[in-house]
């Protein structure tokens, strides 16, 4: 599947679309983990193209440097994803990530129906196109920092999934206790949990990586977006 490039209201950005067999099809937003538009992400996107979905994956790191595609294989790699992790402006990457979902509700492959999914960082950005964009459904995998972000839940009209582990190292107990006390039961938000698992077990190669928990979520997340989006 090619790059295409995205016109937003502070520059031109290039993202990863994958197009489903079968077309108009809905659409989903694709919001990276802190490595960029790497293979993970790439091949995120072609399982949902693969299951219906036209996706786009946006570089939200292009305002710092653009085309970053890092791995979680090495000391180094990790060291530059936390210093993108720091640098990242979260209400640029909205920006950026509105924008996409404006181009993608225009693709002619698209039926204008689009979701948004992340993961880690793309957790946190999904659980604020909820909040924050007119997106239809959004589904977040574990992420980062949602128990500061508490405040915006109220701005959720439209549905948000949340699969949340319990041993994320990233997300401490108290504040998955937090997040939960705060969501739970609210209309249109659905959280799931999974007690044993660490932050990202549903890396396919990573190091928590779970094939039984990953394919429960995913199965969640997909019969999520087909309930909402077609």
């Amino acid at each position: 599947m090619p790059d295409i490039s995205i016109n937003g209201p502070d520059g031109d950005f290039a993202a990863y679309l994958a197009v489903p067999a079968t077309t108009p099809a809905p659409g989903i937003v694709v919001a990276q983990e802190i490595f960029g538009v790497n293979q993970v992400m790439r091949d995120v996107c072609d399982w949902l193209a693969g299951a219906g979905f036209v996706a786009c994956c946006p570089d939200i790191f292009w305002r710092i440097e653009p085309g970053i595609q890092l791995t979680d294989k090495s000391e180094a790699e990790w060291a530059r994803a936390f210093e993108l992790f720091q640098a990242f402006d979260v209400d640029k990457g909205i920006v950026d990530l509105r924008a996409t979902l404006a181009n993608l509700r225009e693709h002619d492959a698209c039926t204008g129906k689009v979701g948004a999914i992340g993961y880690c960082l793309g957790g946190k950005l999904a659980y604020l196109m909820a909040a924050r964009t007119d997106v239809d459904c959004s589904v977040g995998y574990y992420g980062v920092g949602l128990d500061e972000l508490l405040d915006e839940a109220s701005s959720i009209t439209k549905p948000l999934m949340l699969h949340i582990a319990g041993k994320d190292r990233f997300v401490p107990k108290a504040a998955q206790e937090k997040i939960t006390a705060a969501l739970s039961g609210k209309a249109g938000i659905t959280l799931h949990h999974y007690p044993a698992q660490d932050h990202a077990f549903a890396r396919i190669g990573g190091e928590h990586y779970d094939k039984a928990a990953a394919e429960s979520a995913n199965r969640r997340s997909l019969d999520f977006f087909r309930e909402n989006l077609l």
